[in-house]
């Protein structure tokens, strides 16, 4: 089946997907940017209506987001949203920060045609955003970055851990983006972060990824 992605979850136009993974990506993102607010809870039918989907595939998501940290389920109860905890930040940092410098350094070295033209593609587009974007359209290009320079590394070990990450800590992006300044600042922090993936340079990769892992723990902290 031929099917379009969310265009969050990936950095091509079109791939073949399983409805679960459909699925799966689409409820992800709505948990990730708070679509569906932390606590919700979640009923499969409803969403299995919403989505033009079947309730096995909605329920088969449900389980690997189970895993992800994303959803909960309790016993009689029901599924739904988990919390976002300000408290869990320094442990997502702190696994980010050992990883993101490796991720971006892996990509700078192993990057094929189709990652060259996704990361070019992405960096135009960032390029040439409005002075004053909305605030979740940036959100939305952040996630595709992450997620297009994670694929760039082709250790699919790797990649499946910075996006589990990477969703963690938009979450508690999302949560305090009232409170938080420069949000397009931040993101466009990605703009020389991937000039040095795309030239290869693997050392300046890895250490643009760390400033702006700190970076991001730090905004956050001064808004809280």
């Amino acid at each position: 089946m031929r099917s379009t992605v969310n265009k969050v979850g990936s950095t091509h136009a079109t791939e073949d997907i399983s409805l679960a993974e459909r699925a799966f990506r689409t409820i992800r993102d709505r948990l990730v940017l708070l679509d569906i607010p932390p606590g919700a809870a979640i009923n499969d039918v409803l969403l299995a209506n919403e989505l033009h989907l079947g309730r096995t595939p909605v329920r088969e998501a449900l389980k690997r987001l189970e895993s992800e940290r994303l959803v909960v389920a309790y016993p009689r109860r029901g599924t739904f949203a988990t919390d976002v905890n300000i408290t869990d930040l320094a442990h997502i940092s702190e696994v980010r920060l050992q990883l993101e410098p490796v991720a971006a350094a892996a990509a700078a070295t192993r990057l094929r045609a189709d990652d060259r033209v996704a990361l070019t593609d992405l960096l135009a587009e960032l390029d040439s955003h409005a002075p004053q974007p909305p605030a979740e359209a940036m959100l939305r290009l952040d996630l595709r970055i992450h997620r297009a320079m994670y694929a760039a590394t082709h250790n699919p070990y790797l990649e499946d851990t910075l996006v589990r990450y990477d969703n963690l800590a938009t979450r508690i992006w999302c949560l305090f983006l009232d409170r938080l300044s420069g949000v397009a600042g931040h993101i466009n922090e990605h703009g020389p972060l991937l000039r040095a993936i795309l030239a290869g340079d693997e050392s300046g990769a890895r250490d643009l990824a760390a400033i702006h892992v700190k970076g991001f723990e730090r905004a956050v902290h001064e808004a809280i």
